[in-house]
């Protein structure tokens, strides 16, 4: 019997056909593994891209700064009243800004500062006293000092003050500063209330005072009446100052002022006795209450009114405007004297003989008025 052989099994290869034709080829593959490019490690790329994570950084924290800083910016302020505040002439916005929160009038003074330099307001900042409500925003504190919206103060000047009483009420003034270096004429000042701003200058507002009498001096004279014996404004203001310190009495003055043209236009003599006084002491006779003595009436000086028959030769005073007026436009009558009626006022008369009764009635109140205040004083 032929038996049947069995075909012996193939031995199973020790590598894959794969890993033969690798090895064929001499190597083994491998996992793929990628590196940078050169250009992307250059140290002028690593710098680039810092600099432009600095540059967006940068831009979010200056927009982050901007809107917080705006929001303090028009956010109500630490002040809970309100308050005066004085920027000085010359100071800097820093100066400016530090004072502000010193005084708790802003919260940040760095927020102060940059929104005036971004909107260049730092040019238009005025010096000035200024009035801060309370609760007002940084945004409202600059724009005050930026409009010049300061305080204002007022200084009177009375009628028939003398030029060196006026320099004397300037020098006064808390308000005002500088000095004023020389005494102005006689009459050449308007006595009025002014508006003046803290720290404004002496010299200033005397200069505004000179200005002022000049365009009314101007106004008047070009409505004077016509008729009057009067030669120029000089003159017009020489006159004025006589009926102001005649009297003080408002409805009174164009009545003085008549008395005074009718006797200058019959050459008759004034006699004013405030001229005397003028002419003896001169700016400073109306600082005080000064008596004139029967002594004093025949003193030569030359604003003596009861020895020249004619106007003195300035001003004994500073007119106010309704003064001017009267000298320009006197009241029509042929009234010759007056004398105090022991009212304030005065008792006219158009003779002699009216003018001497005036005066004895005068004299009895005087006698009246003395006897009263020794028994007083008993």
């Amino acid at each position: 019997m032929n038996a049947k052989r069995t075909p012996p099994r193939r031995p199973k290869p020790l590598v894959t056909q794969g890993e033969a034709r690798s090895r064929s080829r001499g190597r083994a593959d491998a996992p793929t593994v990628r590196t940078r490019s050169k250009a992307a490690r250059h140290p002028i790329v690593v710098f680039l891209n810092f600099m432009l994570f600095l540059v967006v950084m940068g831009i979010i924290g200056g927009v982050a700064a901007l809107v917080i800083g705006r929001e303090a910016f028009v956010t109500a302020g630490p002040l809970t009243e309100t308050v005066q505040v004085n920027i000085p002439r010359g100071a800097s916005v820093q100066s400016i800004a530090r004072g502000l929160e010193e005084q708790e009038i802003i919260s940040n003074r760095y927020v102060f500062m940059a929104a005036a330099y971004a909107s260049g307001a730092t040019k238009a900042m005025k010096a000035g006293e200024y009035v801060i409500d309370a609760g007002e925003s940084m945004e409202g504190v600059l724009s005050k000092i930026v409009s010049g919206a300061v305080v204002q103060h007022k200084i009177t000047i009375a009628e028939g003050l003398s030029s060196a009483q006026v320099v004397a009420r300037l020098n006064e003034s808390d308000v005002l500063t500088g000095r004023i270096r020389q005494i102005p004429p006689e009459g050449s000042l308007l006595p009025e209330t002014y508006s003046v701003t803290r720290g404004m200058d002496r010299e200033r507002v005397l200069k505004m005072m000179q200005d002022a009498h000049t365009t009314a001096l101007n106004e008047i004279w070009q409505a004077r009446d016509q008729e009057i014996p009067v030669a120029s404004p000089a003159d017009l203001v020489t006159l004025a100052s006589i009926i102001e310190k005649e009297t003080g009495q408002a409805e009174e003055r164009d009545r003085v002022a008549a008395v005074f043209v009718n006797r200058l236009n019959r050459r008759m003599r004034l006699q004013s006795d405030p001229t005397i006084l003028y002419g003896l002491y001169g700016g400073d006779a109306w600082a005080q209450g000064r008596t004139i003595y029967r002594s004093d009436l025949d003193r030569p000086n030359p604003y003596n009114t009861y020895q020249i028959a004619a106007l003195p030769p300035g001003p004994i005073a500073n007119p106010g405007r309704e003064a001017l007026k009267a000298a320009a436009n006197p009241a029509e009558t042929d009234e010759l004297y007056f004398v105090a009626d022991g009212t304030g006022g005065h008792a006219f008369a158009r003779t002699y003989e009216e003018h001497q009764q005036n005066v004895a009635r005068w004299r009895e109140i005087e006698r009246q008025r003395r006897a009263a205040t020794a028994g007083s004083t008993e």
